[in-house]
């Protein structure tokens, strides 16, 4: 009898291992579930901007083309040709903002995955 208390207060060195084999199983999974969910929302939220630049960009491009051109008509008389090389310029111009704010954006890792991020880093330092 005194055996069997002994078995069963003593597991042993492999139920010990196997016991933090499931802990850190049980661990990945959850972190692994947190990304998911969290790519899924991402993935909604990337859809969602696609949309709306998707529609910003024809709208765009529609008071650009009749903006330029009511400047062309109204400067054409006084300016001549010089006037396409002004406002090629100033389109350049601002499409060089424009591509710099965008790169600005990226650079601020709002598709990221803060949350995982942050619990991995925990783990890690909580198993060093």
């Amino acid at each position: 009898m005194d055996k069997e208390e002994a078995v069963v207060h003593n597991p042993g060195v492999f139920a010990g291992i196997s016991s933090l084999f499931k802990s850190l199983f049980g661990l990945a999974v959850s972190r692994v579930e947190l990304a998911a969910l969290e790519l899924a929302d991402i993935r909604n939220h990337i859809i969602e901007l696609v949309a709306i630049f998707a529609v910003a960009a024809l709208a765009v491009w529609f008071a650009i083309a009749f903006g330029a051109m009511t400047i062309v008509a109204l400067a054409w008389e006084s300016m001549g040709w010089t006037i396409l090389l002004i406002m090629f310029a100033v389109f350049a111009l601002i499409t060089a903002i424009l591509v710099a704010k965008g790169m600005a954006l990226i650079k601020q890792n709002k598709l990221g995955f803060p949350a995982t991020m942050k619990e991995l880093k925990n783990d890690r330092e909580m198993l060093l």
